[in-house]
């Protein structure tokens, strides 16, 4: 009889705990485009979730929309794959001028290499800088003219993700204007559905645009992906910034 009042103060110790615990969760409004999602908040936020007890709403949408759902309060901190004076100057482009930067924080937590997607029936295993920007600024038109097939290239982008747009126009194609006659989807989702569907098609974009699909051996391109926030990052975002740059690291793809 003595032993039951110890029994249930365990349990009612064990429940005030687990009370504790659940009561200093946060919700993290997180808004990001396609490639810090595919990157890094898909593969780590299980994760984070477990480790503590917070949960990420995620905002999709490109680099330059997810600023500005931040920038309105519609999330606590983006995430881009840009960096912080090009996604200003992005910004720019689309009329939504900054006129004072100190006003946000930013801070790379990692990095994001771009790929180039080939469809599986496409013979070729590797292209060159030069073979990359030919075909997509469309000085190159067939695949026999870089070692292929004797077919049309189709040409496959997303301009709804601004910030690949630009890091690839940056790195692969040296400043040049892509070609017009190209075919743009959404979201790398129905990019590399376009790629598994058409032998001839080709586009760019994170490493799941090879699901399905050939990833063929190309330079280097990488670019940081930053995250910004109106002021200091607060307590909850301080705690995701810091679990993806340390322990959430061994769950980042590349």
């Amino acid at each position: 009889m003595k032993r039951t009042p110890k029994f249930f103060c365990c349990l009612l110790a064990c429940g005030m705990s687990l009370l504790s615990v659940n009561s200093m969760a946060d919700e993290i409004r997180l808004s990001a485009g396609g490639a810090p999602v595919d990157s890094i908040v898909k593969p780590v936020t299980p994760a984070f979730e477990k480790a503590t007890g917070d949960r990420i709403s995620l905002i999709f949408g490109g680099a330059t929309i997810s600023f500005k759902t931040m920038d309105r309060g519609g999330a606590d901190v983006a995430l881009a794959g840009t960096a912080f004076d090009d996604l200003i100057a992005s910004l720019k482009k689309e009329s939504y001028d900054i006129k004072d930067k100190s006003l946000y924080h930013s801070e790379v937590i990692g990095k994001s290499v771009l790929y180039i997607a080939l469809n599986k029936e496409n013979p070729l295993q590797s292209l060159t800088g030069d073979q990359i920007k030919g075909i997509f600024t469309g000085k190159i038109q067939n695949w026999k003219e870089v070692g292929g097939n004797d077919e049309p290239i189709m040409v496959v982008v997303s301009t709804q993700n601004p910030a690949t747009m630009g890091a690839f126009k940056k790195l692969a194609l040296t400043g040049e204007d892509f070609l017009k006659d190209s075919l743009d989807t959404p979201t790398f989702a129905e990019m590399t559905n376009m790629i598994t569907s058409n032998p001839g098609a080709i586009g760019f974009g994170p490493f799941s645009i090879g699901d399905g699909n050939k990833l063929p051996k190309i330079p280097a391109y990488e670019r940081p992906v930053i995250a910004i926030t109106k002021g200091k990052p607060s307590a909850k975002v301080s705690r995701l910034l810091t679990f993806i740059t340390g322990a959430g690291q061994k769950y980042v793809k590349p």
